[in-house]
């Protein structure tokens, strides 16, 4: 668990980047530089320059301006890694967008700094987290949803989350669901939970940023 710096006087917590660097950078360019990053897990996977994104966001903080926490993504890549297997026997590593692009020996060189990912930040009044809280134990779960919007009862304040991909910024009560679906087309969203704003760029190549882009909540809800 990490706790708020002192000296920042406000955050900004990032949705799931899913490998969409070119919209991080987009996105941080509005962001003002003195206020604090929270990167809500699950940078990694499913964009087109995965490894980007990952170096920009460790560069945040390894100068102290961000924490990365860990998302399911980073988790299984983890876990598939510590397995120990050959690739060729591997086919749920062989599908990982993330392994594909970056092969074995350089995800290997990246396994302890995901490993040691933290799993919530704790703000005045608030925390994020990437996908809840095991309403059973109230401990950080990196899969939940329904049982925790559900269960939910205010007991940490506002909760800020990604993992579920929408159309938009949603609220659920107290419970922030900030994953607007960058890497389908929709959008990169961050949130400041002490003022409450928003920024948000599209997920869209520059390439494509002219073309409509139809974002269906249903269609984005169901991809998980």
């Amino acid at each position: 668990m990490t706790f708020p710096d002192p000296r920042s006087p406000h955050h900004w917590v990032i949705g799931d980047v899913h490998g969409c660097a070119e919209a991080l950078q987009w996105l941080l360019a509005q962001l003002p530089p003195g206020d604090r990053l929270v990167f809500c897990g699950d940078v990694i996977n499913r964009g087109s320059r995965i490894e980007a994104a990952m170096e920009l966001v460790w560069d945040l903080v390894h100068r102290g301006r961000a924490v990365w926490l860990k998302g399911n993504h980073e988790r299984d890549l983890v876990s598939r890694l510590d397995l120990g297997l050959a690739s060729t026997s591997r086919p749920e590593l062989n599908g990982n967008d993330t392994y594909r692009q970056l092969g074995a020996a350089r995800c290997r060189l990246w396994r302890d700094r995901l490993d040691q990912l933290p799993l919530a930040y704790w703000g005045r009044g608030w925390v994020a987290t990437h996908a809840g809280f095991d309403p059973r134990t109230w401990q950080p779960d990196l899969n939940v949803r329904l049982a925790f919007w559900q269960a939910y009862d205010n007991r940490f304040g506002e909760v800020i989350v990604g993992h579920t991909p929408g159309p938009g910024l949603r609220r659920l009560g107290s419970i922030v669901l900030l994953d607007t679906g960058a890497c389908y087309g929709g959008d990169l969203t961050a949130y400041c939970p002490e003022t409450r704003q928003t920024r948000r760029v599209s997920g869209l190549p520059a390439a494509a940023r002219s073309l409509p882009a139809v974002v269906h909540g249903s269609a984005l809800s169901c991809v998980l």
